[in-house]
């Protein structure tokens, strides 16, 4: 599962640094997503901190080789991605396209690790 696990470590990129940037920096993060919208910050930051933890438990299934989570993790993309989509159209705050296509890459690039490990390609 070579390839998968690479493709891991752009979700643990996006997400740890999105996540702290966040936390750290609420309303610059989101005008470098290109919002439209105000959000308060005290949501914001509780979403950053969610993504840092989500990135530690990614972590944690690529340290550990967690081989049997790596699909599981296309259908927690796949909620995500239908979240952002309905939030767009919801909000026409182009920062949730930015984020859908952040996380859309993502699910590309680990269902063609799937499939290029499954078939015995290295």
């Amino acid at each position: 599962m070579r390839w998968t696990r690479l493709s891991f470590f752009y979700l643990m990129s996006y997400l740890g640094v999105g996540g702290i940037g966040l936390l750290v920096a609420p309303d610059l993060a989101t005008r470098l997503l290109g919002s439209t919208g105000t959000y308060p910050r005290v949501v914001l930051r509780l979403v950053g901190g969610f993504m840092v933890a989500l990135s530690l438990v990614i972590i944690g299934i690529v340290r550990d080789r967690v081989e049997v989570l790596y699909p599981v993790t296309l259908l927690v993309r796949v909620v995500l991605l239908t979240t952002l989509l309905w939030v767009f159209v919801d909000s026409r705050d182009p920062m949730f396209l930015s984020l859908a296509g952040i996380v859309a890459l993502g699910m590309m690039l680990t269902a063609v690790g799937l499939v290029t490990d499954r078939r015995g390609h290295r």
